[in-house]
């Protein structure tokens, strides 16, 4: 095999620009299928990008011989079901994150996937960014020491749509945690790959602005198996926009947004160093590569459905 053929089911607005053009633009990779349950919509987002087909069936991309590997692109809801069909049919499956509704839902997922002897990898595209394995590196050479804890603080205004009442899927009850879920998950999972899983995990959640159903404030505390306490909170609905994470260690500090372009700051006793670190325009292309460089015997993905169950588990325990 020369070139890994994708396929993608949900194309929606992650695929628009974060994932849908990285399939297209990653060396030996071509996206070749799209699949939408309205087709009108589906032909759209094909003649839009380029794609020679297009489907409204999921089960008809995922049986499509031209199809190597399936981008599951779809709600969370729906993870499991598309990617024990994608194991079934053997083919390597790439998914959405979060990775599932829960941990169990991801065992589950695993262990099909397994089985059927086809790898699974989960959209935690972090893994792989520059500004991320900056971070990284600073912490595998020791730049500040040993880590003692870490702090993460994250708040937002509502939406449009929050306060207008438009429900999506990151609001409706069936999500635990609601935007907790979408977004919190890329710190937890980023800050296990920095520096070990998460052993032990406990927090609340609660409704407090009554915009929609599902929770808008999440707390908790974990335990990392390197010795390092954690502490986070999450709120969405605030009165305006926060994205901070620290990491303190016996010799230093280092600060960093997981979502935006600000620099990195690494703080010592030698003082106060920043990098620019910008994210490159389609977002999930590095991680991307790395899928298809390992697919086709070049390499290693690192982030994977077992290292994603892991970020699920924690979440299950922070929700209580």
């Amino acid at each position: 095999m020369q070139k890994i053929r994708w396929g993608i089911i949900g194309c929606g607005n992650v695929t628009e620009v974060k994932s849908g053009p990285a399939l297209q633009n990653a060396k030996n990779s071509e996206l070749v299928a799209v699949m939408r349950r309205n087709a009108d919509l589906a032909k759209d987002y094909a003649e839009r990008h380029h794609v020679t087909r297009w489907y409204s069936d999921a089960a008809a991309l995922i049986a499509d011989p031209d199809v190597d590997a399936i981008y599951v692109a779809t709600p969370p809801g729906s993870h499991k079901e598309f990617a024990l069909l994608a194991a079934r049919a053997g083919k390597p499956v790439y998914v959405e994150k979060p990775m599932a509704l829960n941990y169990k839902d991801c065992q589950e997922m695993i262990n099909a996937c397994e089985e059927a002897g086809v790898p699974l990898f989960v959209a935690y595209y972090r893994r792989a960014l520059p500004r991320f394995l900056m971070i990284k590196k600073w912490i595998d050479e020791n730049a500040i020491g040993q880590i003692r804890f870490v702090n993460v603080t994250f708040h937002q205004r509502p939406t449009e749509n929050d306060l207008k009442g438009v429900e999506s899927w990151r609001v409706q009850p069936g999500i635990p945690g609601g935007y907790f879920s979408d977004l919190a998950c890329h710190t937890l999972d980023i800050l296990q790959y920095f520096f070990g899983i998460i052993i032990s995990a406990q927090g609340q959640a609660s409704n407090q602005a009554s915009l929609y159903q599902n929770d808008d404030i999440v707390s908790g505390s974990f335990l990392f198996a390197n010795g390092a306490h954690g502490t986070g909170t999450w709120c969405f609905s605030a009165f305006n926009d926060l994205d901070r994470t620290e990491i303190i260690g016996e010799k230093g500090k280092i600060t960093f947004a997981t979502f935006g372009n600000e620099p990195l700051v690494l703080e010592t006793n030698s003082g106060i160093q920043t990098f620019p670190a910008e994210n490159p325009l389609h977002i999930q292309q590095p991680l991307i590569q790395t899928i298809v460089d390992e697919l086709l015997g070049k390499g290693k993905c690192p982030s994977t459905g077992r290292t994603a169950a892991r970020t699920s588990w924690a979440m299950d325990r922070i929700l209580g």
